[in-house]
C-alpha cells in the first residue's frame, strides 16, 4: 500500500516558522504526499516552495474552533485560493451542530463551498469527539448535501481525534458522494492502516515520515 499518497502532511502549531514550513515542503516533495496541511498565512509561502509540483496546497479555515462567521470563513477560503491554496478544510459550526440546529450547519457550509470552485476540494471537519453518533451522521448528510467532497473527523486541537470506529460510521453515511479524511493521532502505520480499512481516503498527520517508512 502506497501511504504516502493518503497523506496530508501536516504542520498546524502556532508556533511554526517559515523555516518549518519549507522543511514540511521538502519533506511533502520528497515522499509525495499528497499535501501539506498548513494554517493560512503560510499559503503563498508553500504555494511558491511546491509550484509545479504533485502536492497541494492545503489550508485551515475556521480553525480550530469553528466559531467565525460565515461570511469570514468565506472569506479565509477565498484568499487562501487566490494565494494558492488548493484543498480547503474547513471546521463545521459546532455549537450549532450541538442544539441540532442542521440547517445553520448547513449554511455555514455552503457560504465557503460557493467560494470553492470544482477545481479545489472542500473539506468539512466535524469534530467528533464533541458530537454524538446521531450528531455524526445528522453532520454527515448535510456535508453531502451542501456540496462538500470530504467529511473530516477531526482538528487535532479538541478533546480527541480520529477513531476506526468514527470514520467507519462517516464512510458509511457519505458514500459514494463524499469521501473521509482522518485526522488527529494517527500516528503509526498501524494506526493508517486501521483508518484506511475504515473507509478513510486521506489522513492527516504530522507524523508522516514516521508512517510511510513503518
Amino acid at each position: 500500500m502506497n501511504l504516502a499518497s493518503y497523506i496530508d502532511h501536516t504542520i498546524l502549531k502556532p508556533q511554526a516558522t517559515r523555516a518549518d514550513i519549507e522543511k514540511l515542503c521538502q519533506e511533502a516533495l520528497k515522499y509525495k504526499f499528497a499535501s501539506v496541511c498548513i494554517n493560512p498565512k503560510h499559503v503563498r509561502y508553500a504555494a511558491e516552495l511546491l509550484e509545479g509540483s504533485s502536492v497541494n496546497v492545503c489550508t485551515v479555515i475556521g480553525f480550530p474552533l469553528g466559531a467565525n462567521k460565515s461570511e469570514v470563513k468565506a472569506m479565509e477560503a477565498r484568499i487562501a485560493m487566490e494565494e494558492g491554496a488548493r484543498e480547503i478544510d474547513m471546521v463545521i459550526d459546532i455549537g450549532a451542530a450541538k442544539e441540532h440546529d442542521f440547517s445553520r450547519v448547513k449554511e455555514d457550509i455552503c457560504k465557503v463551498k460557493a467560494e470553492v470552485d470544482r477545481n479545489h476540494v472542500l473539506k468539512v471537519i466535524i469534530e467528533t469527539c464533541l458530537l454524538t453518533d446521531e450528531e455524526k451522521v445528522e453532520v454527515c448528510k448535510v456535508c453531502k448535501e451542501a456540496g462538500a467532497d470530504f467529511v473530516k473527523t477531526s482538528t487535532g486541537f479538541s478533546t480527541g481525534g480520529a477513531t476506526a470506529e468514527d470514520v467507519a460510521l462517516m464512510f458509511k453515511t457519505v458514500r459514494p458522494e463524499l469521501k473521509v479524511k482522518a485526522s488527529g493521532g494517527i500516528r503509526t502505520r498501524a494506526d493508517a492502516e486501521k483508518m484506511i480499512e475504515a473507509g478513510a481516503s486521506r489522513l492527516g498527520t504530522s507524523a508522516g515520515i514516521a508512517i510511510t517508512e513503518g
